[in-house]
């Protein structure tokens, strides 16, 4: 085949990329044309894959990195060192802990169940605070499973937070209802841990 053909065959294929990608363009230009409302989303990330917590510490840091206002309030945890935590609260972000550790840990529903009351009492103030942007209730939906707290409860302040107001709702086994309610869900699989291997939680990395 001369060169004179080899030039041609890679100017159609170009054509053909760019004609391909002109369509690309068209459709995402109409979809960014078609979304032009602008209120609070609520965001569920959930699955048994490891990150959801970390994807939504990962929104927390956009949001302040945009001059943008936002809480954390954490489920579940411990009182470990938590590295999204030292980080955050220097730039103001405040925290709320639940701090009682894992359920298996504690073996007590009874404390847990009032541990967790006194971390979602000042989560609904959070969410009833308009100078908040974004909130995060990280591992949000353990509690819910748990019967640890009601789940319309849950629902009530979600809908009457104030109509700008993001918020991130992470863990494992989301009630359906909060899905429903949702406006986007992510869903993390799990393929592979280290943990399964044998490899210790590591700070840094893990927590």
């Amino acid at each position: 085949m001369s060169d004179t053909q080899d030039d041609n065959r890679e100017q159609v294929k170009a054509e053909r990329h760019q004609q391909r990608q002109q369509k690309v363009k068209a459709a995402v230009d109409a979809k960014v044309a078609e979304a032009q409302e602008e209120r609070g989303v609520l965001m569920v990330i959930t699955g048994n894959g490891k990150g959801k917590s970390t994807a939504g510490f990962g929104n927390v840091a956009r949001a302040v990195g945009h001059g943008k206002s936002a809480a954390v309030v954490q489920f579940i945890k411990g009182g470990w060192e938590c590295g999204e935590r030292n980080l955050l609260q220097k730039v103001g972000v405040p925290f709320v802990v639940m701090n009682t550790g894992f359920t298996w840990d504690t073996q007590d529903r009874e404390k847990d169940m009032q541990a967790c009351e006194e971390t979602w009492a000042p989560a609904e103030k959070m969410l009833a605070n308009p100078s908040i942007d974004l909130v995060l209730l990280d591992e949000l939906t353990y509690m819910v499973a748990y019967h640890y707290l009601d789940l319309e409860r849950v629902i009530t302040a979600l809908k009457n937070r104030p109509p700008h107001q993001h918020v991130i709702i992470t863990g494992r086994s989301c009630h359906r209802s909060l899905i429903e309610l949702a406006d986007t869900v992510s869903e993390i699989e799990a393929v592979k841990h280290a943990f399964d291997a044998g490899v210790k939680a590591q700070v840094g990395f893990d927590y």
